[in-house]
């Protein structure tokens, strides 16, 4: 990042989306296992004591995103502590699936306002921390995007961790091949 924040940014960005994640986990199991015991005709019915017809829908979604994004904070924690090209991929593969996840379930909180919102405050406040984690997510990505795009921020395509050997090779390194024969 040309801002010089870098990994301290990363780091704090994850630590934020890890939290908030945990939290809408627990929201979203307490409010599934509420709209199951309700006497719902299943998780997708519309007589349920606590929502409305896209209730069933966001909570699968909001868990299912919740549950991403913590795996995706733990391959970017993963990332942080070995600071390597292929660790960024995976955590950087990871970001987009959760960030994309947790689009699908900010449509679904959206929609469940606009039809009339809920009866339970946990429930609003779930939906609250969905569309909140929509635009936190955004910014651990491109955080972390930052960091394949720039040399100043972390490892980039092509380049070697430290003291690894590990990376592309010079013309300057080695033995060449007509002195090793």
């Amino acid at each position: 990042m040309a801002f010089g924040l870098g990994r301290a940014l990363t780091t704090h960005l994850a630590v934020l989306n890890f939290i908030l994640y945990l939290i809408s986990a627990c929201l979203a199991g307490w409010a599934l296992n509420r709209y199951i015991d309700s006497g719902s005709s299943g998780v997708f019915g519309y007589s349920s004591g606590i929502g409305n017809g896209a209730t069933g829908y966001f909570l699968l979604f909001a868990l299912i995103a919740s549950v991403v994004g913590l795996a995706s904070v733990l391959a970017g924690a993963h990332h942080l502590t070995v600071w390597r090209t292929d660790s960024i991929a995976a955590s950087h593969a990871a970001a987009v699936i959760a960030w994309l996840l947790t689009l699908l379930a900010f449509g679904l909180a959206c929609k469940e306002i606009h039809i009339g919102g809920s009866r339970s405050k946990r429930l609003k406040t779930l939906e609250a921390f969905i569309i909140i984690l929509a635009f936190f997510q955004l910014l651990y990505l491109l955080s972390l995007h930052a960091g394949i795009l720039g040399s100043n921020y972390g490892p980039t395509y092509g380049a070697a961790a430290p003291g690894t050997g590990v990376g592309p090779k010079t013309p300057n390194v080695g033995t060449p091949a007509a002195s090793a024969v």
